[in-house]
């Protein structure tokens, strides 16, 4: 009989303590509605951007692929065909010199910064303010300063070269702090067991650093590349509006986004100029596909 009534009371006493310990129900977080109402909100803003990229792209492709004619190929531009195939390999030309100016000065400059500057320098600090505060100056600024200091003062009158070294200073802040940010990304360990193994700080940035945050660095040229191609408002200043392939470094040019600009506001070859806006962004695919096609090649073996 006793035996039973304290089986009886262990029992009971689990099952208090059971209630005691088991979960209670999670109640309604009053945070709810507003995670839902920002869920809502950025599914809307990533469909408005979408939807507002989509329209912009067909617009230009529904105004412009009817008006491309073979006339427009054409190597040599006249008032009757209004060829833009100077205006491309000009572009060309200008991407590549520019990137030839300010990747190797870009990249160096933030090596430096990265690896041998000691942090916590004044210097460093005033540097990195500089480069994000020319980041944020208008392209415009870059082209009156191009055409008072290398127009005016070098001499070089509307050229290539101008227009080059203005767009190499205009994109240089972009691949510096691209590149500097790629380079902070890469883990200390890397630089430690490099020396551990005996390599000196050259060859380790050379060899492990670099490599190692090449993705980065190419993101930061694609922007770069994006920037020369659709710059109109320096290049009008520095390099001019003829329209052809430039016989030196010192002749006049134009790119095809100041080709563009110069159709539509001569008001006589507004179809020429879709047509020319579909090329130009033909080409600015063309370009970041390879560009992205290179940065996957970097990145397959990691």
């Amino acid at each position: 009989m006793d035996a039973n009534i304290a089986d009886k009371n262990i029992a009971s006493a689990s099952s208090k303590s059971f209630k005691m310990i088991s979960p209670k129900k999670p109640k309604a977080s009053s945070f709810d509605g507003v995670s839902l109402l920002l869920n809502g909100a950025v599914k809307l803003s990533a469909f408005l951007t979408a939807f507002v990229l989509v329209f912009i792209i067909l617009y230009i492709l529904v105004k412009g692929i009817p008006n491309i004619t073979p006339s427009l190929f054409e190597w040599t531009y006249t008032t009757d065909n209004v060829s833009f195939m100077p205006a491309i390999i000009n572009t060309i030309i200008m991407v590549l010199f520019t990137l030839l100016i300010s990747v190797p000065v870009g990249v160096c400059s933030a090596v430096y910064l990265v690896e041998y500057a000691k942090r916590g320098n004044p210097i460093v600090k005033i540097v990195r303010t500089t480069t994000e505060t020319l980041q944020g100056i208008p392209s415009i600024v870059y082209g009156l300063f191009g055409s008072l200091f290398f127009v005016k003062f070098l001499h070089w009158d509307l050229s290539l070269i101008a227009g080059v070294f203005t767009l190499a200073i205009m994109v240089l802040p972009l691949i510096m702090r691209t590149t500097e940010e790629a380079l902070l990304s890469v883990d200390d360990s890397y630089r430690e067991g490099s020396f551990g193994l005996g390599a000196g700080k050259l060859r380790t940035v050379f060899v492990i650093i670099l490599p190692a945050a090449m993705p980065g660095i190419l993101s930061g040229v694609i922007l770069a590349i994006g920037r020369i191609v659709g710059e109109t408002a320096a290049l009008i200043f520095t390099a001019g509006t003829i329209a052809k392939i430039p016989s030196s470094v010192f002749s006049s040019t134009r790119t095809l986004a100041v080709h563009m600009y110069a159709l539509y506001s001569e008001g006589l070859y507004m179809k020429q100029a879709y047509a020319t806006a579909v090329i130009l962004l033909v080409t600015v695919i063309i370009i970041n596909t390879l560009s992205v096609a290179v940065v996957r090649m970097f990145t397959k073996g990691k």
